[in-house]
């Protein structure tokens, strides 16, 4: 048996111009370690609501336009928001009744009725505009499972745009409370309000 026998295993030697495959290089195979690694396939994007990756337009999957639809849950209909906004409204009962009392009264209490009274209703508006804006939910609204998001992204609107909001429900109530009914036939579910700060309520259960 010779060195340049084709049998021999130990002689074998590589055709002329053929490369010979090195150390760690893929052949046809599964990239090694130090390998750029593909993306996995199938992985859910995130939905409407959640925050988003930077320089990905929100919610919005491959070869798709972002906005309204693109991830969104359901809209909340009108009966889970008038259900929450009873529920907001019950909050300011005990100190309202504090302050009645103390503003119909002529006893040595009176004046400090009406001042806790007042305080307190003050504490809780601004304790929910803050809630509304940070976590898009009011104590209501967390009961009955509904969210207040920003319409382009889905995110909550901050606490100076929930404030902002809350006075523009005075469109709502000019129009003989018109505004507050919009939402049993309108598209996006919104009342005056929410079309003025662009805003819509979700299902977030």
């Amino acid at each position: 048996m010779s060195f340049g026998d084709p049998n021999n295993p130990y002689g074998q030697q590589g055709q002329p111009g053929q490369q010979q495959p090195g150390y760690g290089s893929p052949q046809g195979q599964q990239p090694g370690y130090g390998y750029p690694q593909q993306a996995p396939q199938g992985v859910p994007q995130q939905g409407y609501g959640y925050p988003q990756q930077p320089g990905q337009p929100y919610g919005a999957h491959p070869q798709q336009q972002p906005g309204h639809g693109s991830g969104m849950p359901e809209l909340a209909h009108w009966g889970l928001r008038f259900g929450g906004k009873l529920i907001d409204g019950l909050l300011y009962l005990v100190p309202y009744v504090l302050f009645a009392f103390g503003a119909n009264s002529d006893g040595g209490a009176a004046p400090a009725l009406t001042i806790v009274g007042s305080l307190g209703m003050l504490a809780i508006f601004i304790w929910q505009v803050i809630q509304e804006g940070s976590t898009g939910q009011t104590v209501g609204k967390k009961v009955v499972g509904i969210r207040l998001l920003r319409e382009s992204d889905g995110q909550p609107i901050g606490g100076g745009m929930a404030f902002v909001r809350t006075l523009a429900h005075f469109l709502d109530n000019i129009a003989c409370y018109i505004g507050w009914l919009w939402p049993l036939w309108d598209q996006k579910k919104q009342t005056f309000a929410d079309k003025v700060c662009s805003t819509v309520v979700i299902k977030s259960q």
